[in-house]
């Protein structure tokens, strides 16, 4: 069993989605819900329900800067036509994730 100060915080954590643009350009883009401020918050969440969604999860925010080039690397092979699929995405990010 885990001891109590190694269990992951709500705060431990950031929910992000991966998206298609369906209204603006048809690019791959991702939100990092939990990071968004208030004067962009409606824009993004906005533009993410507007869009087709691809993958969503939660990264931990140790090594969140890896985590987020791997998206990053993810989304330049989505934009350029690569077919990846869910299951992919999910084992190229699974170091990242908390569960």
């Amino acid at each position: 069993m885990k001891a109590e100060s190694d269990m992951p915080f709500e705060s431990d954590k950031i929910m992000f989605e991966i998206y298609k643009e369906t209204t603006y350009t048809g690019r791959y883009c991702v939100v990092y819900f939990t990071e968004l401020q208030d004067h962009n918050k409606a824009a993004e969440i906005s533009h993410a329900l507007a869009g087709e969604h691809v993958f969503d999860g939660f990264i931990r925010t140790f090594r969140k800067d890896q985590a987020k080039e791997a998206i990053e690397k993810l989304l330049a092979r989505l934009n350029a036509g690569e077919a990846v699929s869910a299951a992919q995405i999910e084992l190229e990010l699974k170091p990242f994730m908390p569960f």
